[in-house]
């Protein structure tokens, strides 16, 4: 009877390993997809191909900008500052991902901002993502974006 159970908690630790890289992979998958639109949002399609992975609600937390409370205020802005100034890249080996039952997932890492021309990433934050998934779809709920400071 031990044994039979000890087989289960390794098998049930199994499942959930599997079960969370699946959703690492997804959600690396979706920051790749949202950040490459972001990145190429002067490009016709690219800004309302962002503006589609949040939902209409989103709420954004910006340590130097303040919040903005809907996706139009926050894709107006994002048109406005970024699209043709910079981009943005993870830092590799910074993104984790973790579940959160019966809603999605939090996704938290590093970013550094890069000026188009130059290619100078001189600044670094810290960011942190809230997914919800319905179904098959995946929007971002929350959005933080914080301790900007100069990329040594």
């Amino acid at each position: 009877m031990k044994k039979l159970a000890i087989s289960m908690l390794l098998c049930a630790g199994s499942v959930q390993a599997a079960d969370n890289a699946a959703l690492s992979a997804t959600i690396t998958r979706l920051d790749s997809e949202m950040f490459t639109a972001f990145n190429q949002c002067d490009k016709p399609g690219q800004l309302d191909k962002y503006a589609s992975y949040f939902d209409p609600n989103v709420e954004f937390y910006h340590d130097n900008a303040g919040v903005t409370w809907t996706r139009d205020v926050m894709i107006a802005q994002t048109g406005k500052n970024v699209c043709g100034h910079y981009q943005r890249q993870l830092v590799p080996g910074s993104l984790k991902v973790v579940p959160v039952k019966d809603f999605g997932a939090i996704a938290t890492g590093s970013h550094t901002f890069c000026q188009f021309g130059g290619g100078k990433c001189e600044g670094i934050a810290e960011f942190t993502i809230i997914w919800r998934q319905r179904g098959d779809e995946w929007q971002v709920t929350r959005a933080l974006s914080y301790g900007h400071r100069a990329n040594k």
